[in-house]
Order: C-alpha cells, then sequence, then structure tokens
C-alpha cells in the first residue's frame, strides 16, 4: 500500500499570532500546567508574572504598597506605581516583546526583560482585564482568552495612580486547579524579604521585612542554629548564613533580581565554592568540602545586569558574568566573602569557633561512616541491577534536556497488593513505584548512620539519588501512596519522620505528596462515581437514587488496577506535605514521633472519635 504524499508548499506554512501560540504551547512560557497543588504549576507562574511588574515598578522608586487577592480563582494585583503609558495598555499586555525593559537604563537590574509575562496571563486566562491610572486619567480594557471584549476611552479619574490586573486562569487549559494560600503566602515572603521597605496586602494579611536576607533566614528556620545568622550585604549583592544543630543537609535560597531561583543556577554554585575557599582560607586548613557545608543554611541574592535564565519561568540562572563582558559572578561572589565574611569571622571569635567546631564533627562523622558507606553502596548498586523494590520509569527529573521531567513521579507504596494495583496502570515514562515491606523504622533521634544500615531506606535513598543532596533529585514529585486506615496512617507519619529528620528540604522545596484515594465508590448501572469523602458519598447518593450501590475501599489493594487509572491520571489528587511557618521540624517530631508524652495522651484522647457503620443516608 503506498502512503499518499502531502503536499509542502506556500498553503502549509501557518503564522499563528501571539495569543494562538501561547494557547498552543504554554509550557514554552510558564513551564508547566498543574493543577495548583505543586508550588511551580502555571496559576502560581501567571500571579508571579504579573506581581513582577508591580516590583520592577517599586524597584525604581514608585509604589511602596502592592495588593494582592486571591478568592475562587480569580486574582488581582494592585500597585500604586506610575501606571501603564495610558496609549500603550493594549500592546503591553497583548503584544509579544513590547516593554519598557529593553532599554537597561530604565529598568537596570529588571526581573522580567522579554516582554512575555502578562501577555501569558492574558492569554492563558477566561477573563482578563487591565486598568492604568496615570495624571488623574484612567484606561481600561477587557479580554478573554486574549481576545479583547471590551475597551473603555481614556476618562478622568480620581483613583490614586498605579496598575490593576484581574485575571481567571482558564479551566479549558488548566483543568480544575486551586490555589494554596501557604503557596502564595511564601511568595509573598519571598517578595518582602528581597525589597525591605515593600508592603505587601495579601487577602487582607500584612507582609513587610525590615531586615531583607537576615529576616527570611530566621522565619525559615526550623533548627536551633549553633550561631547567630550572619548578615552580609552591600550594592547587588546580599547573603545570610548560619550553621544549625541536628541537621545533616544544606539549605540555600538563592535569588536573582529579586527572582525565587529555586533550582539554583551559577550564582548558588559560585556561592558554595565561594564560602568553601574563604573558610579554608581563614583556618589556614584544607578541610573538607563536604564537611564546611554540612547543616549550613543560607540565602544569597545577587543583581545582574540583563541576566540569562534557563527557561522562561526563570528558575535556574545560567549567566556566568554580572553584567555584558563583566566581572564573573563566581569572581564578584568570592571578591565579596574573602573581604566581608573574612573580617566578620575575624571581629567574632566565638562564631569562628562554633563553625570550625562543627566542621570537625562532620569530618568525625564522615569519616566513621566510611565502611559503612561502602557497604550500603555496594548494597545499593547490586540492587540497582536488579532492584525488586523499585519499578523506574524512563524520564527523570535530573533528565535536563527533556520536556516532561517535571512529571516524573515516585509513588512509594505498602505492600506488593497496592504496588501491583500502580504498576499495572501507570504510566511507564513518568511514573515509578517503590513498594515498602512493612512498616519502616522509626528514625527520630536517630543518626544517619540508619539511612546506610537500614537496607529499605538505602535503597530509598539511592532510588532518589539524593545521598549528596537534591541538585540531582531523580523524581519531581514522591508521592506516599499508603491505605487510608491506621496503619497507613502510621507508616505515613514514619515516611515523613524519615525525609524531615534527614532530608528536609525535599519536604521545604514542595516535593513531597499524599495520594488521595477513594474511600467510597458509589454506582447504579449507568455509571460509577468516586468519592473521597462522607460528604462526597452523601451527595453521590443523592444524585443516583436509592438504587445505587455503595461500595467502601478499606486499601489500594483492593482497588482494581482498572479503576486505579483513573487516581493516579492527569486528575489525579495529591494533598502537598506542606510546613507552616511556626513549625518547627524537631518540635513536631518530638510530639508526634517520640516518646509517649502526656500531650499527645491527652490530644487523643480529646480528640478520639467513634466511626459509625455506613449508611444509605
Amino acid at each position: 500500500m503506498k502512503m499518499a504524499k502531502s503536499s509542502y508548499n506556500e498553503d502549509s506554512i501557518r503564522s499563528l499570532d501571539w495569543k494562538e501560540h501561547i494557547r498552543l504551547r504554554p509550557g514554552m512560557y510558564i513551564g508547566k500546567m498543574g493543577n495548583g497543588s505543586s508550588p511551580d504549576d502555571g496559576v502560581y507562574i501567571l500571579l508571579k508574572e504579573v506581581i513582577d511588574n508591580s516590583i520592577d515598578e517599586f524597584v525604581m522608586g514608585n509604589g511602596k504598597t502592592i495588593e494582592v487577592n486571591v478568592k475562587h480563582n480569580k486574582v488581582s494585583v494592585r500597585d500604586f506605581g506610575r501606571g501603564i503609558p495610558l496609549g500603550k495598555v493594549i500592546d503591553c499586555v497583548s503584544k509579544i516583546n513590547t516593554g519598557a525593559k529593553y532599554d537597561s537604563k530604565v529598568f537596570k537590574k529588571s526581573v522580567g526583560l522579554n516582554g512575555v509575562g502578562t501577555k501569558a496571563a492574558n492569554a492563558l486566562s477566561s477573563h482578563f482585564e487591565i486598568k492604568s491610572v496615570r495624571e488623574g486619567r484612567c484606561k481600561l480594557v477587557e479580554f478573554v482568552k486574549g481576545e479583547i471584549t471590551n475597551e473603555e476611552p481614556i476618562k478622568e479619574s480620581s483613583s490614586r495612580k498605579g496598575t490593576k490586573v484581574s485575571f481567571i486562569p482558564d479551566e479549558e487549559l488548566f483543568g480544575k486547579y486551586r490555589f494554596i494560600n501557604e503557596y502564595i503566602e511564601k511568595m509573598m515572603w519571598n517578595y518582602c524579604h528581597l525589597n525591605p521597605g515593600l508592603t505587601i496586602v495579601f487577602n487582607g494579611e500584612k507582609f513587610y521585612s525590615e531586615n531583607g536576607l537576615f529576616d527570611l533566614l530566621e522565619q525559615r528556620i526550623d533548627a536551633e542554629t549553633l550561631y547567630p545568622i550572619i548578615h552580609l550585604r552591600k550594592d547587588d549583592i546580599e547573603i545570610a548564613i548560619t550553621h544549625c544543630k541536628n541537621q545533616y543537609s544544606e539549605q540555600y535560597y538563592s535569588f536573582v533580581n529579586g527572582q525565587h531561583t529555586v533550582q539554583g543556577g551559577t550564582h548558588q554554585g559560585a556561592f558554595r565554592q565561594a564560602l568553601v575557599k574563604t573558610i579554608r582560607d581563614f583556618f589556614g586548613k584544607n578541610y573538607d568540602a563536604s564537611d564546611i557545608r554540612q547543616a549550613i543554611n543560607a540565602a544569597i541574592s545577587i543583581k545582574v545586569i540583563e541576566p540569562i535564565f534557563e527557561s522562561q519561568t526563570k528558575t535556574k540562572l545560567g549567566s556566568t558574568e554580572m553584567e555584558p563582558n563583566g566581572v564573573t559572578v563566581l569572581t564578584f561572589i568570592q571578591d565579596f566573602l574573602k573581604k566581608h565574611l573574612d573580617n566578620f569571622l575575624h571581629k567574632n571569635p566565638e562564631v569562628s569557633e562554633a563553625i570550625e567546631g562543627k566542621i570537625k564533627m562532620a569530618e568525625y562523622e564522615r569519616k566513621a561512616m566510611v565502611g559503612v558507606k561502602k557497604l550500603a553502596r555496594e548494597r545499593a548498586k547490586k540492587a540497582s541491577l536488579h532492584n525488586k523494590k523499585l519499578r523506574d520509569c524512563r524520564v527523570h527529573y535530573n533528565d535536563h534536556n527533556k520536556e516532561n521531567r517535571v512529571d516524573s513521579t515516585l509513588f512509594i507504596t505498602e505492600g506488593d497488593s497496592a504496588s501491583g494495583s500502580i504498576t499495572k496502570t501507570r504510566d511507564i515514562q513518568t511514573q515509578a513505584v517503590f513498594s515498602l515491606r512493612g512498616k519502616p523504622l522509626n528514625s527520630f533521634e536517630l543518626t544517619k548512620k540508619v539511612v546506610y544500615e537500614n537496607e529499605e531506606f538505602n535503597l530509598l535513598q539511592a532510588a532518589l539519588n539524593i545521598e549528596e543532596g537534591i541538585d540531582d533529585l531523580r523524581y519531581n514529585k514522591i508521592v506516599i501512596a499508603t491505605d487510608a486506615d491506621v496503619d497507613g496512617m502510621h507508616i505515613r507519619m514514619l515516611l515523613l519522620t524519615f525525609f524531615l529528620q534527614f532530608f528536609p528540604e525535599l519536604v521545604k522545596e514542595g516535593h513531597v505528596y499524599i495520594l488521595e484515594t477513594p474511600l467510597f465508590r458509589v454506582r447504579n448501572k449507568k455509571k460509577s462515581i468516586y468519592c473521597y469523602n462522607e460528604q462526597e458519598r452523601r451527595e453521590a447518593f443523592i444524585e443516583m437514587g436509592k438504587s445505587a450501590e455503595i461500595t467502601r475501599f478499606k486499601g489500594l489493594g483492593e482497588i482494581s488496577p482498572n479503576e486505579f487509572k483513573n487516581f493516579i491520571g492527569p486528575d489525579m489528587r495529591l494533598d502537598p506535605v506542606i510546613l507552616a511557618k511556626e513549625d518547627r521540624i524537631q518540635d513536631l517530631l518530638a510530639y508526634f514521633m517520640g516518646k509517649n508524652t502526656k500531650e499527645r495522651q491527652d490530644f487523643i484522647i480529646d480528640n478520639l472519635r467513634v466511626e459509625e457503620g455506613i449508611s444509605n443516608a
């Protein structure tokens, strides 16, 4: 059979207009879509892109307050800057490569440089409205999916100058999504910490910081520190550093021109390198880099002229120079630390002694574990060839050349029956399964030695590739998939204890989730409805009538593979594990996983509920 030849001529070439291209290829502009359960999902990127413009106004000395409201998926951002020139309001939100930031003299160290952000928010929203107030006059324009639906003429206005943008992300593109306030609050704090003097009012709550990265680090650290936070800053650079007790991992918060680079980049790598060199030079000893950085918590912010990011979402810096043909990022940070951190350590001997004591302790622990690590690595290497616990996928988070790497997911299941259902129905490209054998060890107050001595923990660490930190994490999402019963909850707590004890950055950076699976199935001859709580069950029963049959799922293994595929597909319900800013990890773990304290006994007694049998009412 001959294949018909397709004609290739002038008619084959098609040019998409700006909004068509954004809606057809949204990933090019906002990274990934998502449903709002991850902090890097598209709905938060749209919000960030709009706020970035208001931040740039503040940086230029215009407007000290930004009002942000998110209610029922409608977002509004109001600043009190200069306002967009009224004749260019439409162009600024609907023409790619339109903006004031191409002239570096105007916006020298701006966040948004390529005139895309608000256009993406416009094109990807079911409703978008912009109002600019400037010099006593205003201009309002409304869009639907990037198309103008209402343009009001310029008219007089008594409102304060500035710009207001409102939008609703399009469910047609994002599906059923939600905004999680904790993610937005974290974003607001980042903006305030990086812009001292800025006030953000989010849903009526005021966010403000006087001391920049010092406040950020103080707020984020949830463990006891070895010494007070070191806070250093000058033009174009700000750094905050401390070491924590009872912590093994490194934790960094890095920023470029006010943008949170969650994936780090050249500046974060340069900082880690420069810090090691400065410490070695100060003590005159060639300490191991890992010993110097163990348990470090640090924040770094730099300002770069015309920064180059590795994607439009600006999560990783690619620039090697502070400005075109200027000094390198490494040299700039190294010179800063060599002068200012070295001076600080000379002036504060109690701090330098605490740092050296921590380094020596890390060195002692590392050397004591050499033998244990060697055996564990041999075991992990052997297992990697034939790891019965891991059913791997083909695409991983550290495959930086793969577009769908952000979808890479590891399900951690209990027992063979649950892992069997997931394994049979998963997407082999992006979904892997790790099967636990019974309940894992309670790792609270144990040393990291247990990670290598306990076979299950060691194999899990190897599967995630997090021994040396999370820079090369193999899966973007780590999903705990246990039964919704007492045993399942206990396993969930034991796994969270393991992560929080030894790899808290996995939780802090939003990689750990709980899989929600249905508790009930309500069905009649025509259709089935899966319900995740009692309320949904009642509503489904009313909808389907008295002839409906109700099935209670006690465990994941009871759900057939054919049904299970609905629960780990595009509409998968994930509950992100979020640490509230007031939560201290050690206090949390001591309360839930420590000895049987009276406080925990009293809480259980006060909150004990008896589950009644299921009725059809």
